[in-house]
């Protein structure tokens, strides 16, 4: 197939993936990232699969999967602050946004452009146009739409392109490992858990924001999963001054009251080290849960990766890991192929099946959790 005019929407993992394996193969490709500023230190930690490894692999970025921390066992803690159950699990977590860096790093400069919202996605024959939200518009080969969650790509191919929600949050904290309180030591380097009916939160080790692995110089994340009914997430999901975010709340945006309502339901319903790990967490943020399972992953010259074609509940572990095997089946079946269309077709047809599964198996778990 002849080199294509390529253009992403959504910079974030997803599209990024997806644009540096494209460019590789000798593709003019663009990436188009709504926010003005980029999304450098907005995530948190994640544990990668190996699909994050093979694609690492495939960018020469292989050493930012080394750059992370081991946490030697998994724990669960009784309701009282005791061990319940230790298992050996050695597994590794990593910092979002250090892999967020090195992989952006890898892509050519000038072909990661920020301020560049999308409003639509005209699919056809010849080739899709992207409309912008300041007017402009352009058309490409074909556009990827790589823009998660709150998709604007994915309403051009799926008639039902709505996110559903799924009736709980998470709390998120990220805290230097150095203002853990000593009476939550028994956290470090370990895979923590702590579940009962309603009850849900999880923690572990990830590197400081540079990559740092040096004992005291680590970041703790934590997870804690709460039930919220769908007439409280409006008002859940909205900031100090007043404005509502669709999504999630980011860090530093909540009224002190809600966080001290959190710090005290903490010590009122979880073990004390987790309790500690919580109340020492200032700047939380809150993510809403939803799944999502597109009908259509590709259409004439459009084609869905990561979140924008199958949003998977955080349980899984799979987000990173999803958006990464999509990216490399997308690119080895337009290698593969001697159409754009034929490609796009093998595309869906092999991921189709896989990335539906992890959708349910991330809603199995959700069920379980609370």
């Amino acid at each position: 197939m002849k080199p294509l005019r390529i253009r992403v929407v959504g910079g974030s993992l997803a599209g990024l993936f997806t644009a540096i394996l494209l460019q590789i193969d000798g593709h003019d490709v663009v990436v188009y990232e709504r926010s003005h500023s980029g999304l450098a230190g907005r995530g948190a930690g994640l544990v990668p699969q190996e699909d994050v490894f093979h694609m690492l692999r495939m960018i020469g970025a292989d050493h930012a999967a080394n750059v992370g921390v081991i946490a030697r066992e998994r724990i669960y803690f009784n309701a009282d602050g005791s061990v319940a159950q230790k298992l050996s699990m050695p597994q590794m977590q990593i910092s979002w946004d250090f892999l967020y860096s090195e992989v952006l790093a890898r892509l050519e400069k000038g072909r990661y452009q920020t301020g560049r919202a999308v409003e639509a996605v005209i699919d056809a024959d010849d080739g899709a146009t992207i409309v912008f939200a300041n007017g402009s518009s352009e058309k490409a080969d074909l556009v990827i739409g790589a823009d998660g969650l709150g998709s604007v790509v994915r309403a051009t191919l799926n008639e039902d392109w709505h996110n559903r929600y799924a009736g709980y949050v998470a709390w998120r904290g990220l805290l230097p490992e150095n203002e853990l309180p000593s009476g939550a030591s028994i956290l470090i380097d370990r895979f923590a858990f702590y579940i009962q009916s309603g009850v849900h939160i999880l923690g572990y080790l990830v590197p400081g924001p540079n990559g740092e692995t040096t004992p005291g110089q680590r970041r703790y994340n934590w997870v804690w999963y709460r039930p919220v009914n769908d007439a409280e997430l409006a008002s859940t999901l909205t900031d100090r001054d007043g404005t509502a975010y669709p999504y999630s709340l980011p860090r530093g945006t909540i009224v002190t009251s809600r966080v001290e309502a959190l710090h005290a339901d903490a010590a009122a319903m979880l073990p004390t080290p987790f309790a500690l790990a919580v109340q020492a967490e200032n700047t939380p943020s809150i993510q809403a849960i939803f799944d999502y399972a597109a009908d259509r992953m590709v259409g004439q010259s459009v084609a869905l990766v990561g979140d924008a074609a199958f949003v998977a509940r955080p349980h899984t572990a799979m987000g990173v890991s999803k958006a990464a095997a999509d990216a490399v089946s997308l690119q080895r079946n337009l290698v593969r192929a001697s159409s754009l269309r034929e490609g796009l077709a093998a595309y869906q047809s092999e991921r189709m099946f896989i990335d539906e599964q992890t959708v349910a198996y991330g809603q199995r778990l959700g069920g379980s959790a609370l």
